[in-house]
């Protein structure tokens, strides 16, 4: 867990790695439920047989945008700033999804501040977030994420 104490310490992390998460497992359950959640029930991320006969990837995947739900998770579990009175997600610039996540992998995010600036009450943080799965060889996801900390 990395600790930020104040946007002068941010400054100073402008163009560096901060933070990388804890690893997080995929489970068919956390499929399941992202799926209900989402109305999105494709059969390559739920329909276990019939991946395994007819899908490319040997088994279930998981939904991109759940990869991508995992982000401020990742991010909190990775770093902290206890003087903001409150940090807010403001959106996101782009993101990728390189590879798939197979049922059962472990993914992490790795934090890399890109841009800091200052807004009223704040500041704005563009942070690349490049997820990972464990011995994958390319990224699963891709990211600029925007936040704002409040003073």
């Amino acid at each position: 867990m990395r600790t930020i104490e104040s946007v002068a310490e941010l400054r100073e992390l402008v163009g560096r790695e901060v933070a990388v998460s804890e690893w997080v497992e995929i489970t068919q359950e956390r499929v399941r439920k992202f799926a209900d959640a989402t109305d999105d029930h494709q059969w390559i991320h739920l329909d276990v047989e019939r991946c395994q006969r007819e899908s490319p990837y040997g088994g279930t995947i998981a939904h991109g945008f759940l990869t991508l739900s995992l982000l401020p998770m990742m991010m909190a579990s990775a770093m902290q700033m206890p003087a903001a009175k409150m940090s807010v997600n403001y959106g996101l610039n782009k993101v990728r999804f390189p590879a798939p996540v197979p049922v059962g992998s472990r993914v992490r995010g790795r934090m890399l501040l890109m841009a800091l600036e200052d807004i009223p009450g704040g500041v704005q943080m563009t942070w690349q977030v490049t997820m990972e799965r464990e011995g994958g060889d390319k990224p699963v996801c891709v990211a600029e994420s925007l936040s704002r900390r409040y003073e």
